[in-house]
């Protein structure tokens, strides 16, 4: 790749000729810096050189043209390089002008462990590892649906390795029939290993055929007389009958199909995911784009489009309630993901109900989206109001708020939180936490100095943004160690509000103290403005305690053990990869002690009763 930057004394004359007619990605960039819009192109010359004709495609765009005073262009290899690149920046920097949607955590899969006698369980992450993975699901509740399904079926086991190799006896899955205990032995190798071939059939959606290898099997161990066991498979095919039965909304074809919906109403936008993989429904989500002013629902669909496929496979099928001419953007996504997909805007059948549904619940979850929005943007604007900020709608929207809380125990394990509250919610992908070092135990003066001169000195160096509210959790004493941050690092305090809890931590009880030496404020449990402090104080209390607590519980465990002569690092970490934590060292037996290598009888005596 390459990067052309747009000189500083412009001349679209000269500039445009000068650009290359190839694949790749240009931003535009306002007088002051701000990235405006990132765009693709599988011409840079011909597609930046459109955007200063007379005729403009929108109102929109002829607004951020206006603005434009840089420009810059990446050159890549390919289309589809451009589309990775082009992904991968609106998330980093935001654009004013490009549809946003939220970067949430990768999908969940269902995975089958890679064993001799494979366990299945919730998997989050990057598939490319031993195993076999079926998803992704929408929501973490599909993933645990299906388990359930699979356990109450196939009866395969989903407990950890440490438990597993460690059973002498059955446990209490085994007992309610959700596992074939294949730790001790009550079902063969053989016998498991064709369950879990079963249930991956299944989960491909070969019901039929799964139910009717079952059936050869009952009448097999039937006619052999061994009616313990064609009583199982009877079990089997009663239970699975029952979930097909369940499942009212079986397709007629095993291909993975995707169904999304989009719709518009308030001004807001939202865009509806469902998914069916092997003919079973598993639900769906919504997504609210941020920056739709103006676009079209096919552009918010092919947005949407864009930034969910690039790094997640596309399915075979794709069901829209829009008609979208995008071959240009699947062709790109087909040769980055190596699979093709068939676009269906009007679906027949069973499609076509999937579709019906998938748009109902996206203009349910718009309404209520839209009722809570009216709720927040009002506490929002109270807020605003009590702290003499600016009220227009665009400042509320982008209203940035940071609130810092400190979390220890007499000391011990100190940490700070920053949480985030941004377009009227609280942005849990931009918390931070802050291991807080070299300070004396305790001094929470010391520890808020040290976290608020770690975030704001790059907002110092002018590289990150002062926030337009920094929530400090104390009272004049956290307030006053705030303000001398501020003063040395240059930056205008007016920005810092102290909050000093009431009694109890009671929401109603609290004081506001600001940094231009107005009265401190006691609002009340009425206070609108007051509900959204208490929130986001709230929830910096909550991240940073629970922060704190693992960072404790860490510390201990590997002190508890490295205090056993004898145990080293190697020792340890062997110790609590085999019993899954502290908790399962100490409540191992002396035998399953010893049997962990390195572990001597007399060792495994010392940490036996060293743990108890």
């Amino acid at each position: 790749m390459s990067t052309i930057n747009k000189p500083s004394n412009f001349d679209l004359s000269t500039f445009l000729p000068q650009l290359p007619n190839l694949p790749g990605v240009y931003r535009h960039i306002s007088a002051d810096e701000e990235v405006l819009y990132v765009g693709k192109a599988r011409d840079l010359k011909k597609r930046v050189s459109s955007y200063f004709q007379k005729n403009l495609s929108s109102p929109r765009i002829a607004q951020m043209v206006k603005q434009v005073a840089r420009i810059e262009i990446t050159v890549t290899r390919t289309e589809a390089e451009a589309l990775i690149l082009e992904n991968n920046l609106i998330k980093r920097l935001q654009p004013r002008y490009n549809i946003l949607f939220r970067d949430d955590k990768s999908y969940p899969y269902l995975m089958f462990s890679a064993h001799q006698a494979p366990r299945i369980a919730y998997f989050r992450g990057n598939t490319n590892q031993p195993g076999s993975f079926y998803g992704p699901y929408p929501n973490a509740w599909a993933v645990r649906e299906s388990m359930q399904i699979l356990q109450r079926v196939f009866r395969l086991r989903s407990c950890e390795d440490g438990v597993y190799a460690n059973r002498s006896r059955p446990c209490l899955l085994h007992q309610i029939r959700r596992c074939s205990a294949p730790c001790v032995g009550l079902i063969s190798a053989e016998d498991y290993a064709t369950d879990v071939q079963r249930a991956q059939q299944f989960l491909d959606g070969d019901a039929t055929g799964v139910m009717g290898q079952i059936e050869q099997k009952m009448q097999l161990a039937s006619e052999n007389w061994e009616f313990e066991q064609a009583a199982l498979y009877r079990d089997q095919m009663k239970a699975l009958a029952a979930i097909l039965q369940q499942q009212n909304m079986e397709s007629h074809s095993n291909e993975d199909t995707d169904i999304i919906a989009v719709v518009a109403a308030g001004g807001r936008v939202c865009v509806n995911l469902a998914m069916v993989r092997g003919g079973r429904h598993l639900g769906d989500r919504a997504f609210f784009p941020t920056q739709t002013k103006d676009m079209s629902l096919p552009e918010v669909l092919e947005a949407f489009i864009s930034q969910h496929y690039i790094e997640r496979p596309l399915p075979s099928i794709l069901v829209t309630n829009q008609v979208l001419q995008a071959t240009e953007l699947f062709a790109m996504l087909a040769a980055q993901t190596e699979m093709k997909t068939r676009l269906i805007s009007r679906p027949q059948g069973a499609r076509k109900s999937w579709l019906e549904q998938a748009q109902n619940n996206a203009e349910l979850a718009l309404g209520r989206m839209l009722n809570e929005s009216m709720s927040r943007a009002a506490r929002t604007l109270a807020l605003a109001e009590l702290l003499g900020l600016d009220t227009d709608a665009e400042t509320l929207e982008n209203l940035h708020i940071e609130c810092f809380d400190i979390s220890h125990t007499s000391g011990e394990a100190t940490q700070a939180s920053c949480v985030v509250y941004k377009n009227h919610a609280l942005q849990s992908s931009l918390y931070r936490r802050y291991n807080i070092v070299g300070i004396t135990e305790g001094d929470d003066y010391a520890a808020m100095r040290q976290v608020l001169q770690r975030r704001f000195e790059r907002v110092a160096e002018g590289l990150a943004e002062l926030p337009d509210v920094v929530l400090i959790d104390g009272g004049k004493g956290q307030l006053n160690i705030a303000l001398n941050v501020f003063a040395d690092l240059g930056l205008d305090a007016r920005v810092l509000v102290g909050v000093a809890k009431g009694e109890g931590r009671k929401v109603g009880l609290e004081t506001l103290f600001f940094a231009d030496h107005r009265d401190p404020v006691q609002l009340g449990i009425s206070s609108a403005a007051l509900m959204l402090v208490a929130e986001i104080r709230d929830e910096a209390h909550r991240f940073a305690i629970t922060g704190m607590r693992a960072k404790r519980a860490k510390a201990r465990s590997v002190s508890r053990l490295e205090d056993i002569d004898g145990v080293g690092p190697k020792r340890r970490q062997r110790l609590l990869t085999r019993f899954g934590g502290l908790s399962g060292v100490s409540n191992a037996s002396l035998e399953e002690l010893a049997s962990v290598e390195g572990i001597s009888a007399a060792l495994a005596e010392r940490i036996y009763f060293a743990l108890r």
